[in-house]
């Protein structure tokens, strides 16, 4: 069943409900008050009766209570053995109406079948010999069945007004939510089917869930196309990075293969190029598996962080032959983490500040309460502010061409953001175009 023909028939059946629960309501009630006021009437004519037999002993009762007949009721005088002294009605068939012998003024309503109902009152008085009687009167509530028949038919009609409205009301709210969305389903269709990137076009629509979920779905599908071109931006340039190495193995290992056993020079060029293009490869694997993976398993142990650091800084030092200065107040500041990732984070700035600086890089580790800092800080071309926010996400470069000359894949910064939040901590950065750049590693203690 469709949303809209629910919608329509979850209004249209609650109001029908609605209104039969009024209508009921207010029927039963008009009956109650009215029959009320019947019976109200009808005693106010019995006491009369009783005062006019009382004061009139000498007229015959028979007559004198066929002056207060009703029209359609009857009139009767009931002795305590249930026998009818006197018995005055104008309709045979009323005469199957029962009586009882009553010492209490009684008031109800009987029913006859294929008739309208009656109204009776019953009431004790004192008959002209003495004896305690009971005069009852019968009434037929002729009016009053037919005002509730009129009454009946008005709130059905009532009740169709009523549900015609709503019924087109139901209708148009069903088209008004569910248009958005037919929307996004025609629009994903048409996403999933062309391979497009299509959005709602947004109307100008009230400020409500609706327009929310539009404007939600635009935003995620901003989202998917910039992660996705940034995976094929990634995919290209991870090709690209792999393709190089590969041509260069494949050629220096065909260039051994005819002259290398002769010419000793060349062998060692040759295995030299392999082994660097080998290294290369392999640090380019490695950081896509790290981020592939959705959860890193590592122990926490007590490490040094000023030695982690030193010995960091040494390693580069002899690789790159550049002038790396460890500025830090203590020998020893201790922090709970994995060594293993935190020198790798460490390692990763480290990198990028040589590659893009000619000039000395400076590491400054301090502790803070309840933090450690390592801030790696180079004198390169810096960093735009608008920027600055984008480097920690994956894929993203913010030169592709110097990084593709650097060797740079986009994906170092993500992946030590990611294990700096796997140690509760943060990496942030301060940079300006043309003064350098500072990227500072916080940790727990």
């Amino acid at each position: 069943m469709k949303l809209s023909t629910k919608i329509i028939l979850f209004s249209s059946l609650f109001m029908l409900l609605l209104i039969l629960l009024v209508n009921t309501s207010i029927y039963y009630l008009f009956q109650r008050t009215s029959m009320d006021r019947e019976l109200d009437e009808l005693t106010a004519e019995v006491n009369e009766m009783a005062g006019t037999l009382k004061d009139n002993p000498n007229i015959p009762e028979k007559e004198l209570l066929e002056a207060f007949l009703p029209t359609e009721g009857m009139i009767r005088v009931i002795d305590e053995n249930g026998d009818y002294l006197v018995q005055v009605t104008k309709k045979y068939p009323y005469t199957k109406l029962s009586a009882n012998y009553s010492t209490t003024e009684k008031r109800n309503v009987q029913s006859m079948k294929n008739q309208p109902d009656f109204a009776t009152v019953a009431k004790p008085i004192i008959w002209n010999n003495g004896d305690v009687v009971t005069l009852q009167v019968y009434k037929q509530l002729t009016g009053h069945a037919s005002t509730m028949e009129t009454l009946f038919y008005v709130l059905a009609v009532a009740s169709f007004i009523m549900l015609a409205p709503t019924v087109a009301a139901g209708v148009f709210l069903s088209r008004f939510i569910t248009k958005p969305v037919q929307e996004l389903t025609e629009t994903m269709k048409a996403n999933v089917a062309g391979g497009k990137w299509e959005k709602i076009t947004m109307d100008r629509r009230p400020k409500d869930e609706l327009s929310e979920m539009e404007q939600t779905y635009n935003r995620m599908i901003n989202h998917l196309k910039e992660n996705f071109e940034k995976q094929e931006m990634f995919v290209s340039d991870a090709s690209h990075e792999l393709k190089t190495p590969i041509s260069i193995i494949k050629s220096y290992a065909q260039l051994l293969k005819r002259r290398g056993y002769t010419d000793q020079n060349l062998l060692n060029e040759s295995v030299e190029a392999i082994n660097s293009e080998a290294d290369r490869m392999q640090k380019l694997v490695e950081q896509m598996l790290l981020l592939a993976k959705n959860k890193e398993d590592a122990s926490f142990e007590r490490i040094n962080i000023v030695e982690l650091c030193r010995s960091i800084a040494d390693t580069f030092k002899g690789a790159y032959n550049r002038e790396i200065y460890v500025d830090a107040r203590e020998e020893e500041i201790r922090i709970s983490a994995n060594a293993d990732q935190v020198r790798q984070v460490v390692y990763i700035l480290l990198d990028n500040a040589l590659k893009y600086s000619e000039e000395t890089v400076t590491v400054s580790i301090r502790q803070g309460t309840p933090y450690t800092f390592v801030s790696v800080e180079d004198n390169g071309p810096g960093i735009p502010a608008d920027k600055q926010k984008s480097i920690f996400d994956r894929f993203y470069r913010l030169d592709k061409s110097r990084s593709r000359e650097t060797g740079g894949t986009g994906l170092g910064l993500s992946i030590a953001a990611m294990i700096a939040k796997a140690h509760h901590g943060a990496i942030t950065v301060s940079s300006e175009p043309g003064k350098g750049s500072v990227f500072t590693l916080r940790l727990p203690l």
